[in-house]
């Protein structure tokens, strides 16, 4: 069987990832090897980077809505639990929009909830 050099793939394979790693600092763009390891590692840092930022998000959900609640005169836990009872199918996202756009239509959630 003869030899087959992989000189050509190696290479596009190579420009690919270095193409990734512009405008990183020092050997972390040019030199393949030091390229790679910072690649895989921001890659990771991103993963986690997009799990971390609904999580984030979820925290100001429940902030604004507790925020909105008291004001009602009623807890955040309290809320959850009643509209959960109430078999209310409204996520944080969509309850903390209505506090904050539509105050008549999440007043009216609350008045359900305090029943």
């Amino acid at each position: 069987m003869s030899r087959v050099k992989g000189g050509v793939a190696t290479k596009k394979r190579h420009k690919r990832l270095l193409k990734l790693t512009k405008g990183y600092w020092g050997q972390r763009k040019n030199i393949f090897r030091r390229a790679k390891e910072t690649l895989m590692r921001a890659l990771r840092f991103a993963y986690v980077g997009r799990r971390l930022k609904k999580r984030d998000f979820k925290s100001l959900f429940i902030t604004r809505l507790n925020s909105a609640c008291r004001a009602h005169g009623i807890s955040y836990s309290i809320f959850i639990n009643k509209i959960k009872k109430l078999n209310i199918k409204l996520n944080r996202k969509m309850l903390s929009q209505l506090a904050i756009f539509e105050p008549e239509a999440f007043a009216k959630i609350i008045a359900l909830a305090k029943k």
